[in-house]
């Protein structure tokens, strides 16, 4: 009799080709193959010896529940291990030592061959670390030969990025066919918890790799991505249960009124909360590699930044400067999250989803934690640029600009201001077909609607800052020519001298949309990804320029990237020729966009005179709640907004305090701007706000009042009665005369407004029409080429 294989030599070879999994898959597959041919065990018998003993090790685990306690990816890796454990053994005490050589010899020669040895099993059922072998396997396989097993390595690819990265469906019919199994492998290796890594982190990998693949080599070469770590979302639900917070998950299904009472008790308790051992462990790693670089924790929800639900601006992100002691970093960082989870019950967030449908959607959410982009200047860390960029430029300040070129929201710093309505500040707004085209020629208008502060993280402080520009400008700043220049002479100027007085600087980035390939490049990225988006998209990122002194270049850093919001395609419109002066309520040529909202019969109202009188934060507070109570009286009328300076802004002697769930019944908000006002005609387009309006088929409108052109009846909006009472009750009367609510018809009888807007003629109408008399296309938003997916 031959002699049987000594289990000393079973463990020897099989440590060796551990080295190599998918070749140990295969001879152990084969070795299982041979046990049931010869009548060793049956399939059916060594599955349940399996099964037996992957239950008796869970109970001396401690699981005390082994069928429910236990995530199905870990038990099936249990089961694995368990499985192999067993064929060693069978193997090694019935076969001859000969015939194990043999098989092995005989794997070896087969290797690149894999039809007559390819293991099939369900992928939905079995472990990772399974699914990630074959993948690999597949893809290392010559191209004859691979091209047999695609559709498999297709559906192995969606059961990776369905179970770790994303579960919306559009995102995955993209992303199968760009992700690699290389790219997947990166995102385990970086995942902390289980779960997925939810949509911000999805959009940001699945862009980076269709710009390398894709964009000409150069151009490919100046994009990257920021280190980033991401914690599952599963570990969401770690957290609830760990802290006994499981209570607050019902959340979604009370009242405005209990949402919005709640939530400051409900983020003071998450704040307050605690993680598992292995998860502060986890992140203490991440701040080990870290050092003192400062990290931005972001929200990464399951349903963010997906087609038709950007969530823009709904769950928070905070900047963590990272800098004392260990324990204060990690106390920190362990906030950070926390705050972020609370934010999934912010009353907005929580109203967004039930106007959306998505109320009974289980959103766990991801964190994604990045090193933050930029360098030290002196006590404060920030990039040379940053902002926001859009494949398609929905309002065009000049007939030249081609819409289909893209456009920017650039910032010096960090890209908070990009994203933000802040303070008396404006980002420099860059149309990608002429990038060195101001929105006025006017050099006192450049100046004043330039960027005068910027916003940093504060090294010494260890926190975030906002500063004024001049400090963080000055003639030693590596890239100042790049992105201020000097106003002399009623001019605008290079700043080509070391003696420049920041008082005398402008930022206007002229000099690096006129001296590096930057404009070049985002114009071509976002074409491409537009193409194979098969959508129009928008980004973040943030902007180094190398080599200032030399020959200048670029290190562009993607940190987003999702479908652009837009309006939904409609009809053709035209603005009526015969127009009657009489029939004109107010008329704009400032950055219009193209669409018509027809049959109005209500107009909101902000008088500027009564809001900017208005003494403090809680007569502010009333207004903005009279407001949000008119948006729901009015659920079932068509109006409009209008009012003084920036809708949405988060300073409110700015414009109106309000945010998406105190007017998303609206159909336009028309914003008033000029000096009496003290306004900028530099609409919201681009910030989180916008993103709101754009989903919403809500118009944003900007009127100039200083411009000659524009036309605006005083009478209309101050003389016709007010008919807030019929819908709602005001107790103070300073907010009272901050607020009135025109019927069209108390102005002239028997009529209504329509609003026609004609981005092509950059020219906006709002006029009356006689019941009956059709002007336009019924809510005809103008989207063109038509956008979303096919």
């Amino acid at each position: 009799m031959l002699p049987k294989i000594s289990i000393d030599n079973v463990l020897r070879i099989f440590l060796a080709l551990n080295q190599y999994p998918i070749l140990s898959r295969r001879i152990r597959s084969r070795m299982r193959r041979e046990l049931y041919v010869r009548g060793i065990i049956t399939k059916e018998n060594l599955d349940g010896e399996t099964r037996k003993k992957g239950i008796e090790s869970q109970v001396r685990e401690g699981v005390h529940n082994p069928l429910e306690e236990e995530q199905a990816d870990v038990w099936e890796t249990r089961l694995l291990r368990i499985r192999d454990s067993l064929t060693d053994f069978y193997y090694a005490h019935n076969m001859p030592y000969e015939d194990f050589e043999n098989l092995v010899l005989q794997v070896l020669t087969e290797r690149g061959s894999p039809d007559t040895d390819f293991v099939w099993f369900n992928p939905e059922l079995a472990p990772q670390e399974m699914i990630f072998e074959q993948a690999e396997m597949i893809e290392s396989m010559p191209p004859e030969e691979r091209k047999k097993y695609e559709a498999r390595l297709k559906e192995l690819k969606v059961v990776l990025i369905r179970t770790m990265v994303s579960d919306q469906l559009k995102y995955i019919k993209i992303a199968r066919k760009w992700l690699t199994v290389g790219d997947l492998k990166e995102i385990r290796a970086r995942k902390i918890g289980s779960g997925k890594v939810g949509g911000k982190a999805a959009g940001m990998l699945l862009a980076m790799r269709v710009i390398k693949e894709t964009a000409p080599a150069e151009i490919a070469a100046r994009f990257r991505i920021p280190v980033s770590y991401y914690l599952g979302s599963d570990v969401f639900y770690n957290f609830l249960n760990h802290n006994d917070m499981m209570h607050w998950n019902g959340q979604k299904y009370k009242s405005d009124d209990e949402i919005r009472a709640d939530y400051p008790t409900l983020r003071q308790e998450f704040i307050g909360g605690t993680f598992p051992v292995e998860i502060t462990e986890s992140l203490e790693r991440i701040l080990q590699e870290a050092g003192g670089r400062p990290l931005i924790v972001r929200s990464s929800s399951l349903l963010e930044d997906n087609f038709g639900t950007s969530f823009a601006g709904k769950y928070d992100s905070v900047f963590l400067p990272n800098q004392g002691s260990s324990d204060e970093k990690i106390s920190a960082l362990t906030s950070a999250i926390a705050a972020i989870y609370a934010s999934v019950f912010n009353p907005d967030a929580l109203t967004y989803r039930h106007l959306k449908d998505l109320a009974d959607y289980d959103e766990r959410i991801g964190i994604l934690i990045q090193f933050v982009e930029g360098e030290k200047t002196g006590r404060y860390y920030f990039p040379h640029a940053a902002g926001v960029a859009f494949s398609r430029n929905l309002y065009r300040w000049s007939p030249q600009i081609k819409q289909e070129d893209g456009f920017l929201r650039l910032v010096f710093g960090l890209g908070t201001r990009a994203v933000d309505m802040v303070a008396d500040d404006y980002p420099r707004l860059v149309a990608l077909s002429h990038p060195r085209l101001h929105s006025t020629s006017d050099v006192r208008a450049i100046k004043r609607y330039s960027q005068q502060s910027v916003d940093v993280i504060d090294l010494e402080e260890n926190s975030f800052a906002t500063i004024p520009v001049r400090e963080a400008l000055d003639a030693d700043y590596p890239a100042l020519r790049f992105i201020a220049q000097l106003q002399e002479d009623g001019d605008l100027k290079p700043i080509r001298s070391r003696l420049a007085s920041p008082e005398k600087m402008v930022v206007t980035f002229d000099g690096l949309l006129s001296r590096t390939p930057f404009a070049e490049s985002m114009r071509t990225a976002l074409k491409l990804l537009e193409t194979h988006y098969k959508s129009p998209v928008d980004t973040e990122f943030a902007l180094e320029v190398v080599n200032p002194d030399e020959r200048p270049e670029v290190q562009i850093t993607l940190l987003q990237c999702r479908p652009q919001s837009h309006m939904k395609d409609g009809a053709e419109i035209e603005i009526p020729e015969d127009l009657d002066d009489e029939d004109i309520i107010f008329s704009t040529h400032t950055m219009v966009p193209q669409g018509a909202v027809e049959n109005i019969q209500y107009v909101l109202f902000v008088p500027a005179e009564g809001y900017f009188k208005l003494q403090s934060q809680n007569e502010r507070a009333q207004l903005e709640r009279a407001i949000g109570q008119l948006n729901a009286a009015l659920k079932d009328q068509k109006f409009i907004a209008v009012g003084p300076g920036r809708w949405g802004t988060s300073t409110p002697d700015l414009g109106v305090h309000v945010a998406y769930s105190d007017i998303y019944n609206s159909r336009a908000l028309v914003e008033l701007a000029g000096e009496e006002i003290g306004a900028s005609p530099e609409p919201s387009f681009g910030t989180h706000f916008f993103q709101d309006l754009m989903e919403a088929n809500i118009y944003p409108l900007g009127v100039f009042l200083d411009d000659d052109k524009t036309i605006f009846k005083r009478d209309f909006f101050y003389k016709t009665p007010n008919r807030l009472a019929d819908f709602i009750s005001v107790d103070n009367p300073r907010a009272l005369n901050a607020l009135r609510l025109i019927a069209v018809r108390d102005y002239r009888p028997n009529r209504h407004l329509d609003l026609i807007m004609d981005a092509q003629q950059s020219y906006a109408v709002a006029f009356l029409v006689g019941e009956g008399k059709p002007a336009a296309a019924e809510d005809a938003p103008i989207s063109a080429p038509p956008f979303g997916l096919e």
